[in-house]
């Protein structure tokens, strides 16, 4: 969704879309300190009943992911593809943990999500925002009434969070998606959030392999 701002990191980028001071300072603070470690199974399982309860198949529009919804205040309700036309696929890195994106996207004051969160360790996925809804995650109401966002678990300047199990996960949506909406599978309808204009982020960045990931999705 956001990536690296005039020297900022995404954790800054979010809290401060947020507008609130606490949260921006733990993030600073977090931006500092070392890198996080990744989220995976074993974290899933940390999390317990409680995280497991907030989960559900319930709403998806890809068989694959599980239903955590966003925040209504952060896109907008929609009848997609009878309203606008479904022409995009947006890649974007979080610049952010999967755990906390999933709560930066249920924040009603964030005003931005996506629709799909990938974890890096093992490729699991989040849906949050209906297909038919629009996620206010390109930065650019045109590309956001066309397109749906993928977001990606980490940070544009590590590529080791850009694990074969995340690009493969995503490919295959990409791949579900550009199947039921007829998106052609190419650098032209499957963009980086670089790519939007009018936006100055930079996700996914230089290390994002988009030959892999093209491959992968029309595997």
């Amino acid at each position: 969704m956001t990536s690296v701002h005039r020297g900022l990191s995404r954790r800054a980028l979010f809290t401060a879309a947020a507008g609130a001071a606490g949260v921006l300072g733990a993030g600073l603070a977090g931006a500092a300190a070392a890198a996080p470690q990744r989220t995976g199974a074993s974290d899933a399982a940390r999390r317990g009943a409680s995280g497991a309860a907030r989960r559900g198949a319930s709403g998806v529009d890809y068989p694959a992911a599980h239903w955590v919804p966003a925040s209504t205040s952060n896109y907008t309700r929609s009848n997609r593809p009878s309203t606008y036309p479904i022409e995009l696929v947006v890649i974007h890195v979080t610049q952010e943990t999967f755990d906390d994106t999933i709560t930066l996207f249920q924040d009603p004051s964030h005003a931005a999500c996506a629709h799909y969160v990938t974890r890096s360790a093992d490729g699991y996925i989040d849906q949050m925002v209906r297909e038919k809804d629009i996620a206010w995650h390109a930065g650019n109401w045109d590309y956001n009434t066309r397109s749906i966002g993928i977001e990606h678990e980490g940070w544009v300047d590590d590529p080791s969070w850009f694990t074969d199990a995340m690009y493969t996960a995503s490919a295959k949506l990409t791949r579900d998606i550009c199947d039921r909406y007829g998106i052609a599978m190419d650098r032209d309808h499957i963009i980086g959030h670089v790519e939007v204009p009018g936006t100055d982020h930079t996700d996914p960045g230089p290390y994002w392999d988009w030959d892999k990931y093209l491959a992968l999705v029309r595997a």
